[in-house]
């Protein structure tokens, strides 16, 4: 059992063969894990040995229990510094506030000419749309159209970003984001977008447009994010 003594307790075991699934990749990252009965019935063991198992992989920072959902991947991340750019989760958490996403759409769809000629693909090529709806302390605050390359993310469709940040799913596919362009606008929401930001159409929100490259030149994402003025504010530094 991936290099362990038979002799070796069966929580140390079964801790042994998840962790080769998780390396080998048949457990990707941000996806959920069989369930301890489902694991503990495929090995015929306890469900409480299955439960120690999952135990020592979670305090390792290899597993992330998700209360109602499950127990998810994380995989090995990529240490990265928070004073670069950053998602909405984690400049979130940096003011002190309780960042929380709901997923409005994710879906596959055809780059068109636009996308290709922005992300270096063929219009044919696929790519994600997300919308999200994204809020501080249950209330919304922006929200948020993503696009991306699926070559860069292959399993995004998997993976449930009401738990995981882009930014985490980035650090799993060794992605280094290293720089963005980023443009500012002030202008009115559709019926549904305004209601879904819980906003009066007749108030202007800003519109942030966001090109994200990595640190090998590609383009790896393209964001409209609608945000609220009157629940944010945003500062600027100019070095002499």
């Amino acid at each position: 059992m991936s290099g362990v003594s038979d002799q070796a307790p069966v929580h140390v075991r079964i801790r042994e063969i998840i962790r080769g699934k998780i390396e080998e990749g048949e457990y990707s990252p941000c996806t959920a894990i069989p369930s301890e009965l489902e694991l503990a019935e495929m090995y015929g063991i306890s469900r409480q040995t299955v439960h120690g198992a999952i135990d020592a992989l979670v305090n390792e920072g290899l597993l992330r229990r998700v209360p109602g959902k499950g127990v998810y991947v994380l995989g090995r991340k990529v240490e990265r510094d928070l004073d670069e750019l950053q998602g909405f989760t984690q400049t979130m958490l940096d003011k002190h506030l309780t960042p929380s996403v709901k997923v409005i759409s994710k879906l596959i769809r055809k780059a068109g000419e636009k996308y290709a000629l922005m992300f270096g693909i063929q219009p044919d090529d696929d790519i994600y749309y997300i919308k999200r709806l994204c809020y501080a302390d249950s209330k919304p605050v922006s929200l948020e159209e993503i696009y991306i390359p699926r070559y860069l993310v292959p399993k995004m469709e998997g993976i449930d970003l009401s738990i995981f940040s882009i930014y985490e799913v980035y650090d799993f596919y060794r992605i280094k984001v290293d720089r963005a362009r980023q443009t500012l606008d002030l202008v009115h929401l559709e019926q549904n977008d305004a209601n879904i930001l819980d906003i009066d159409t007749s108030l202007p929100v800003m519109l942030f447009q966001c090109t994200t490259s990595d640190d090998r030149g590609r383009i790896v994402e393209f964001n409209r994010n609608y945000v609220r003025g009157d629940k944010c504010n945003f500062s600027v530094h100019f070095n002499r």
